[in-house]
């Protein structure tokens, strides 16, 4: 079976942790454990969970000429994922995140630097047409510019391609953003800002996303964690279950189910069937610590979806070791 090939457009950043007895005021210094050094950054790890699941995928994205860089570019070799259109630059550093983790509670300070990802703008997503032209799915996120995200979403809609947008971190958006959407897919709180509502406001998700389609969205997937995720469009109001998992660490399940919808829709699924194997990958990546060792490849949803009893697409089974090169 061929493979369908994604665009992911979005960040990478570094992600460097330690654990402490407790998060540290101002002007304190401790002793820390545990330190590690994390890939991270949304497009970054939804691109590396695309690759797994078998779509082709080309990556757009700005880092530094540093490190921290290089590393990001040993990654997307080892996923092989293309990165023609992975820019580097010297103005800015690659993207940053400090995480300080309260070793008792779990509780967690942090700070980000963008970095290179804020430079990331409509001429590089312009620069790559090409990698647009013969993709199914666009998918992007917020944490870049939301001129980037704008122009990938637009690029892709003239070709053609099935856009997503994963909506995190959350900003309101105009309207001529929102047309441009076919699939958006936020969480509750994020559904409720983009639809100009309190992210505390006990608003019916059925009101938040009918407000979301009249503003030009075509579908709206919801995802509630535990509870599973909704689907809304012009014609459609549908939930579906959740995949019961013991959970270990949550960080990745977002990034896991945007990527088991885009290579799903990629592989032709209507968006029903796409959400149910969204499902599965989103639960799966709870399972785990971490976000990109938690993002599964095809041969585990396989072995997953066996051991629990679950129908897999038939395009998951029919792709061979061989078309997945």
């Amino acid at each position: 079976m061929n493979r369908p090939h994604i665009a992911v457009v979005g960040s990478y950043a570094t992600g460097l942790t330690m654990k402490a007895p407790r998060i540290p005021g101002s002007g304190e210094t401790l002793l820390g454990t545990g330190y590690r050094v994390d890939f991270g950054g949304k497009g970054s790890n939804q691109a590396v969970g695309c690759a797994r699941l078998g779509a082709h995928v080309d990556f757009v994205a700005k880092i530094g000429r540093d490190s921290f860089g290089d590393m990001a570019l040993g990654l997307y070799q080892e996923e092989a994922i293309g990165i023609a259109h992975v820019h580097r630059t010297s103005e800015a550093p690659t993207g940053v995140g400090f995480i300080v983790v309260e070793a008792d509670t779990g509780h967690n300070a942090i700070v980000i630097d963008p970095g290179a990802n804020e430079l990331l703008s409509s001429a590089d997503i312009s620069a790559a047409e090409s990698v647009f032209q013969s993709a199914s799915v666009v998918l992007t996120q917020l944490e870049t510019r939301v001129e980037a995200a704008q122009c990938a979403l637009a690029i892709g809609r003239r070709f053609g391609a099935t856009t997503i947008l994963n909506p995190a971190p959350v900003r309101p958006l105009p309207d001529s953003v929102l047309r441009l959407i076919d699939v958006l897919t936020p969480n509750e709180k994020e559904a409720r800002i983009l639809a100009g509502r309190s992210p505390e406001s006990n608003v019916d998700p059925q009101i938040v996303a009918r407000d979301l389609l009249s503003r030009g969205v075509k579908q709206v997937v919801m995802t509630l964690g535990e509870r599973g995720g909704l689907l809304f469009s012009a014609s459609a109001q549908k939930h579906f279950p959740a995949v019961k998992v013991r959970p270990v660490d949550t960080t990745g399940a977002g990034d896991s189910f945007n990527a088991g919808l885009a290579v799903a829709l990629a592989y032709g699924d209507n968006i029903e069937s796409a959400i149910r194997f969204a499902i599965i990958t989103g639960a799966m990546a709870v399972t785990k610590e971490g976000v990109i060792p938690s993002l599964p490849r095809r041969e585990e949803v396989l072995e997953f979806c066996r051991l629990h009893d679950i129908d897999s697409p038939a395009w998951l089974s029919e792709l061979s070791p061989a078309a997945q090169k």
